[in-house]
């Protein structure tokens, strides 16, 4: 009994202590039902009023910024521009870009004389001289094979007018209207072909000024050589990512124009003694054509082929141009096409698509040397902008001769 006595007061005393917490208990019991549909209902509202993600990345994070379809429109935006503002100072950049390339090329003579030790101006003067040599010797080989072509068609003018009008006889005979084939064809007659190859002869004023701007280049350039290297220097120190890039693009450039020359030169020989043997005329003027065309990526081999097996057709006959054809055909794919890269290696390696559109873009940018330029233009870009860039290595997978260099 005292104990009951004595426990009673102290459930009092916890009733009284906690006199409040029943109703609160109630309060909030009684709230609860009014609350629930509350809470239930903000995060709709949440995502009714939620921005949709702007980008998200393979990992699942949400990245801020434009949306992807409009970061893909300010990119080709860029490069439109980037591309109308090089084709305005197509006249300068294309034939300055040409001019540094040969002074790329020409640089380990710069650097091998110095390592003996001879006096660094005059490293930078040989140099020079060894550029203006290869430049005239180009000029003048490509000056004097247009001549002698020019030359070939005139004197067999009337044989392809023969066998011009004998190929519009023959598909006459399979019905086509013969009056309408010649005046669809008659844009590509043989004397068309004739003319618009002396006009390449006489426009040679757009021709001066190209090598005009390639001297002045080459001069100016080759004052800044003996500093070049203390300037190099600094520029690592403080950026050393656009020194590494720099140096890729002059490694990657000097080996696509040696290994070009060397197999362009190889290929040449070949072919020459090809049409030796088969006993056309004016090897050594086909030799000179094939290497020099050789630097024109894709379509530089048909411009070096149709020439010859034409004057095989004349000469000797249908099978003796196919025999042209065919050995020609098989000599580019086997150098050019399946040797050539493997010296390459990566640092000049494209796929032949992505080859095939620098050559467009670039031609359609700075003309007809820009077809001559746009391999180098390429790995330029590529050095520069892509290869550095982590996020960019996932392009490489696509535009690069060798997949891996994607994983990086």
């Amino acid at each position: 009994m005292s104990q009951e006595h004595e426990e009673a007061p102290e459930v009092d005393r916890t009733t009284v202590e906690s006199g409040q917490a029943p109703q609160r208990a109630e309060a909030a019991t009684v709230a609860e039902p009014e609350e629930a549909p509350q809470s239930e209902a903000q995060p709709r509202a949440h995502r009714h009023d939620e921005t949709p993600p702007q980008d998200v990345g393979a990992e699942g994070v949400l990245r801020p910024g434009l949306p992807r379809l409009g970061m893909v429109a300010v990119v080709v935006a860029a490069i439109a521009v980037s591309l109308w503002l090089l084709q305005s100072l197509s006249s300068t950049v294309a034939p300055m870009f040409l001019a540094l390339n040969l002074l790329i090329a020409a640089y380990p003579i710069y650097t091998g004389l110095t390592r003996i030790k001879a006096p660094k101006i005059l490293a930078a003067v040989v140099t020079m001289l060894a550029v203006f040599v290869l430049l005239m010797l180009g000029i003048g080989a490509i000056v004097w094979s247009v001549t002698q072509v020019v030359t070939v068609l005139t004197q067999y003018s009337d044989q392809f007018v023969s066998m011009y009008t004998s190929a519009i006889d023959w598909l006459a005979q399979f019905g086509l209207d013969q009056e309408g084939l010649l005046n669809s064809l008659k844009t590509i007659s043989p004397s068309s072909v004739i003319d618009f190859a002396g006009g390449i002869l006489s426009s040679t004023s757009a021709a001066s000024g190209i090598v005009a701007v390639m001297v002045v280049g080459v001069v100016f350039m080759t004052m800044d050589i003996p500093s070049m290297q203390e300037r190099l220097g600094i520029t690592h120190r403080q950026h050393p990512g656009l020194t590494d890039s720099l140096s890729a693009v002059t490694s990657g450039v000097r080996r696509y124009w040696v290994v070009t020359t060397l197999f362009g030169l190889i290929v040449a020989l070949i072919n020459g003694g090809i049409i030796a043997v088969l006993g056309v005329s004016l090897p050594l003027v086909w030799i000179v054509l094939t290497f020099i065309t050789n630097y024109i990526p894709n379509i530089g081999f048909v411009i070096g082929l149709v020439p010859p097996a034409l004057l095989a057709l004349v000469e000797k006959g249908p099978v003796t141009a196919l025999m042209v054809v065919i050995a020609f055909s098989v000599v580019n794919f086997i150098l050019q096409s399946l040797i050539q890269p493997k010296f390459t290696g990566d640092a000049v390696g494209i796929t032949p698509v992505i080859s095939f559109i620098s050559l467009l873009v670039w031609a359609w940018v700075f003309g007809p040397l820009g077809a001559l330029i746009a391999l180098p233009a390429t790995l330029t870009v590529k050095a520069l902008l892509i290869d550095p860039d982590p996020k960019l290595r996932w392009v490489n997978a696509f535009i690069s001769n060798d997949p891996k260099t994607a994983e990086g």
